[in-house]
């Protein structure tokens, strides 16, 4: 895996990430049978639930992209916004949205947490039967990109779902096949590679945590998957179903049994048990990290920022309103090798500073910015997305 070169300072960062809402869960009732219950939070800090941001029983407005207005949806149907069958979640941290697709259907949902309003996203691309287990999408994950990768259960299609300016767009990368070292490791079939969950890392490839504890390192490059090992730790029977990267840059692992939530080293598939409720059923988990990600975004300042995270139009603001920070600023932005690609000088007054910074030459891809005082103290890193 490739090395990153920042700064020995961002290899400190891990330690400082606040705790704030950015890890959710994909929760079903108590039931032995796949019924969907909501969407909610969770504190890992002390491993219990918090907010329920959409739920079964919640009030769905939904718009629809292809036919530019809103919906009335069959609730009894698959293909609705509260289906029964769910299996996928992802959180787009750039939008603040929640993107899910039920298992019966292709169609695609954008949750936006704040508002819960939906944008139904018609997906024409994946071809998912009710009957057919192979085409069940049940991996889901934010890429390092920005852009939203799903993967059925056969690894037959592998989605990509990118934003466009304010439309969503779907792209099938190709069949993934098995790494020629893999064996009776197979990630094509029932026993060793279906259903489970997947998180990214920071070079883009993902890793597939499949229901019976089976790890898959798959590229997106060269579209195989290569076994890492299976989990150990877990009880015999645990099925793995959920899977995100917590702020530590652990992997959490849930399960739809109801069972308690581990925490596994990456590198080891060592787990541990995590404290706090053991008994949740749940389907999937998503959050806004990413395994070794040496770009965790850190403020040393409450009142200093910069704004929007996701650059659509090569803009971002620098707000400062704080007297401690003194002197002039220093703003760089360095590119996911660690290359320093743009260097800007920023004047501040009383403690105070507005101004917009003009992205130039920067291409389409995520990139951390840095902002240090005149004696070379960061006073913030934030990992932003500059899109199309």
């Amino acid at each position: 895996m490739k090395k990153h070169l920042f700064p020995l300072f961002l290899l400190l960062l891990g330690a400082n990430a606040s705790a704030q809402q950015d890890f959710f869960a994909l929760v079903g009732k108590d039931t032995p049978n796949i019924v969907f219950n909501d969407f909610r939070a969770l504190d890992l800090t002390n491993g219990t639930s918090g907010e329920k941001i959409f739920t079964s029983d919640s009030s769905a407005k939904v718009f629809s992209q292809t036919r530019n207005g809103s919906v009335t949806e069959d609730k009894n149907a698959y293909n609705n916004s509260q289906a029964m069958n769910m299996a996928t979640l992802a959180y787009d941290s750039y939008n603040n949205n929640l993107v899910y697709m039920p298992m019966f259907s292709s169609n695609i949902y954008v949750l936006n947490a704040k508002t819960k309003e939906i944008t139904l996203v018609e997906n024409n691309v994946a071809r998912i039967t009710s009957c057919d287990i192979n085409s069940h999408v049940t991996r889901m994950a934010t890429g390092y990109d920005g852009s939203i990768y799903a993967i059925n259960n056969a690894g037959t299609q592998f989605l990509q779902i990118s934003r466009k300016g304010n439309q969503y767009v779907v792209n099938d990368l190709g069949i993934i096949k098995d790494d020629a070292s893999n064996g009776k490791n197979s990630f094509t079939t029932i026993e060793t590679g279906f259903g489970g969950d997947m998180i990214a890392d920071a070079d883009n490839n993902f890793y597939v945590f499949s229901a019976s504890g089976n790890v898959f390192k798959v590229s997106v490059k060269e579209l195989k998957a290569k076994f890492v090992g299976k989990i150990s730790g877990i009880p015999e029977n645990y099925s793995v179903n959920g899977s995100a990267v917590n702020s530590k840059g652990k992997v959490v692992i849930a399960s739809a049994k109801g069972a308690p939530l581990y925490e596994v080293d990456l590198n080891t598939l060592q787990a541990k048990q995590l404290a706090g409720e053991q008994n949740l059923h749940i389907y999937d988990l998503a959050s806004k990290y990413f395994a070794n990600d040496k770009a965790l975004s850190t403020n040393f300042f409450a009142n200093l920022d910069i704004y929007p995270t996701r650059v659509d139009d090569k803009y971002i603001n620098v707000n400062v309103n704080d007297k401690t920070v003194k002197g002039n600023l220093t703003m760089t932005v360095f590119d996911l090798s660690g290359k320093n690609v743009m260097k800007q000088n920023l004047s501040i007054k009383d403690g105070s500073l507005n101004q917009q910074v003009y992205l130039k030459n920067l291409v389409t891809g995520a990139y951390l910015v840095s902002i240090t005082n005149e004696s070379g103290k960061i006073l913030l890193n934030k990992k932003i997305l500059v899109a199309e």
